[in-house]
């Protein structure tokens, strides 16, 4: 009897064995599942991370090209600004220039008034005098627009600026030295105008250096 009681108990051993084998062999295809489950939204989140990334990365090259874009074409108008502001400077210059060589020959005519008119006559002074206003209103006024004398009596010999029409020699001048001024000349803004013609002094025996 006791036997008996032995065999049935290894057997019922036997089957819970066997059950707990079944139980644990269906359990871990659920872990493994389960397992899987949970990877799956880190593995989704990894690849938004990343395209969110590219998608910055992009973003933020084009926002670059774009700024480099508006400051070339600043630069691009910054220097078209000033090409056009020089050339309206070198036409306004130019224009100026020519108008002032025109007016030389009235400053000229007016001068040679002057010189030529007896200035002791009683008759002819009032008219003198009105000439002479009309010279100096009129160099006053070319001079508001940049136009400047040039008149080197005395003044060593300048090849820039004086133009030597003779040579003659004196004791009394250092050679080069502006003995008399035929015409004289202009600068206007700086630029020379005209040269002073003049004539330059020379040591007895000796050429002028004319450049000097």
């Amino acid at each position: 009897m006791s036997d008996n009681r032995d065999v049935q108990a290894d057997q019922e051993n036997t089957v819970d064995e066997t059950v707990q084998v079944e139980e644990g062999a269906q359990a871990q295809p659920a872990d493994a599942a389960e397992t899987e489950k949970n990877d799956a939204p880190e593995d989704d989140n990894a690849q938004r991370i990343y395209e969110l990334e590219t998608a910055l990365s992009e973003a933020q090259s084009t926002i670059k090209e774009q700024q480099e874009g508006v400051l070339r074409a600043r630069a691009d108008a910054e220097n078209a600004r000033r090409r056009a502001e020089g050339e309206v400077e070198k036409a306004r210059k130019f224009a100026l220039e020519r108008f002032a060589g025109e007016l030389l020959p009235v400053i000229d005519n007016l001068e040679r008034a002057i010189e030529m008119t007896d200035g002791e006559n009683e008759a002819v002074k009032p008219l003198l005098e009105g000439v002479e206003m009309t010279h100096k209103t009129f160099l006053s006024t070319i001079e508001k627009f940049g136009l400047s004398l040039i008149d080197p009596q005395g003044e060593a010999f300048n090849p820039d600026l004086h133009q030597a029409m003779s040579m003659q020699e004196s004791a009394d001048h250092a050679p080069n030295t502006v003995m008399a001024v035929m015409q004289k000349g202009y600068q206007i803004n700086g630029r020379l105008l005209r040269p002073a013609m003049v004539m330059v002094s020379r040591a007895p025996s000796e050429g002028v250096d004319t450049k000097a």
